[in-house]
């Protein structure tokens, strides 16, 4: 995976990637045909990341939704060559439960199961990961979620319900670039279709 920074905000955040806890920056990238010639990443594929976003919380361990997604799987440390990016990327989550529990449709290569569906977010120790309802397959590739290391959590108190705890995020505008050609990512797949119960059940139909 190649990652392509246009810093704007990185003066912000420069000194605040070791205080974990605090405030996170958590993009939705979804995979869009690139135009022709955009060959940076060697790629047909361009994500483009958007960032304003405010994202619930889900414990997967009280949550009975969310109980069977037990695999969150990371490709290894993400760093641009050329600007020293002050908040590390900590991995990608596929929504391998939304792709895998229908077979049939799974053969079909594509998934939807709405435009508009509500980003999850799942907190484990010290981290946040964050996937969608739903999943689209465009061309053998299905959404991704891009986590990065830093959060802010708030607690919503309202005068009905349990106290909610909301992650703020906050940052500049990124443009991530997927290389699939890379071993990370073809370790990332392979490790993907030996652990994951769903592609374990069913089976892998072409590339993820």
């Amino acid at each position: 995976m190649e990652m392509t920074v246009y810093d704007v905000y990185g003066d912000t955040f420069r000194g605040l990637e070791k205080q974990e806890g605090k405030s996170v920056e958590i993009f939705r990238v979804e995979v869009g045909h690139a135009n022709s010639g955009f060959n940076a990443a060697k790629s047909p594929f361009r994500l483009t990341a958007t960032s304003y976003t405010q994202v619930h919380i889900i414990d997967p361990l009280n949550n009975r939704l969310y109980y069977d997604f037990k695999s969150i799987h990371e490709i290894p440390h993400i760093s641009n060559r050329d600007i020293n990016y002050p908040i590390d990327t900590m991995g990608v989550v596929f929504n391998t439960e939304a792709h895998f529990d229908d077979p049939e449709k799974a053969k079909d290569g594509v998934l939807h199961k709405g435009q508009h569906s509500q980003i999850k977010c799942v907190a484990i120790g010290h981290h946040v990961y964050a996937f969608r309802e739903g999943f689209q397959n465009r061309g053998g590739r299905g959404e991704v979620i891009v986590v990065l290391k830093m959060w802010r959590v708030w607690r919503y108190i309202g005068y009905v319900g349990p106290i909610e705890l909301w992650l703020e995020t906050d940052g500049g505008l990124f443009d991530f670039m997927f290389d699939s050609l890379l071993p990370e990512v073809e370790e990332f797949r392979q490790s993907l279709l030996h652990s994951d119960p769903y592609v374990q059940r069913h089976g892998a139909i072409g590339p993820l």
